[in-house]
């Protein structure tokens, strides 16, 4: 690799935050022509689902409302690349889909997903599925050429650089499941992650309260409202929801 290469990777090592980590891969990328990323990581598959979308890492530079009906409206569940990513690890062109088409073997909700791609210029690009020791676990990216390019440039391009770009995303992705990340409206207060944390070390209420100079009122409070905030029913999963999340025994800035 070249010094301005080595240098690159550092950088996203280095990187302090999610948003910081995700604004230099999208300025990194576009240097190889893929202007436009789409990040997709959940805890929480199971053998019929990827689990709530509210739970999901996800992570682009498309336009909001692209976002929006792709995830939230669950257009996910019957993407192509998606239920490629679900199936395999590493690097897919997208040939497949132009393969899939001439065979005439695209289901009516696949059809309405490209259609809904191409209105957005999404036509050409490269994923990676991400290899987890976890079936829980799964996490992929799309990587979206500009406007005008086709399949066989972007190709070409890989055939290039795709193993830089690709250890670039595998950087990226293990990055990631490092720093802090909290979901809409899951985001825990300072005596929250305390109170939790304690928990996590094995200590009772009544420690916790006596070392955090509380009453055991107050504390059972803070593990509550934990609770209501992580979406989940036992402060035992609120302590592995926290900790999945990296919201546990961090520095307050």
């Amino acid at each position: 690799m070249t010094p301005e290469q080595n240098s690159d990777l550092l950088d996203l090592t280095h990187s302090s935050s999610i948003e910081e980590l995700w604004d230099l891969h999208c300025r990194r990328m576009a240097r190889f022509g893929f202007d436009r990323l789409l990040y997709g990581f959940t805890r929480f598959r199971t053998a019929t689902s990827l689990g709530d979308p509210n739970d999901f890492i996800v992570l682009s530079n498309i336009g909001s409302d692209y976002v929006e009906t792709f995830v939230q409206n669950g257009l996910y569940r019957s993407a192509p690349m998606v239920r490629w990513a679900l199936k395999n690890d590493g690097a897919a062109s997208w040939t497949v889909l132009e393969r899939m088409l001439q065979s005439g073997t695209v289901t009516t909700a696949e059809r309405r997903i490209l259609e809904f791609n191409a209105q957005h210029g999404i036509t050409a690009g490269f994923s990676i599925s991400f290899r987890s020791l976890s079936d829980r676990a799964k996490g992929a990216i799309a990587l979206i050429a500009g406007p005008g390019v086709s399949q066989a440039e972007v190709d070409a391009t890989w055939a290039q650089s795709g193993e830089l770009i690709q250890l670039m995303n595998n950087i990226v992705h293990l990055k990631i499941l490092t720093l802090p990340h909290t979901p809409p409206n899951q985001a825990l207060t300072r005596r929250q992650r305390e109170a939790l944390e304690w928990v996590g070390g094995g200590k009772t209420t009544q420690d916790i309260a006596t070392i955090m100079g509380l009453t055991s009122a107050t504390v059972e409070k803070h593990l509550r409202l934990a609770r209501e905030a992580l979406n989940v029913d036992t402060t035992a999963q609120a302590v592995l929801k926290a900790a999945l999340q990296n919201q546990m025994f961090v520095t307050d800035a």
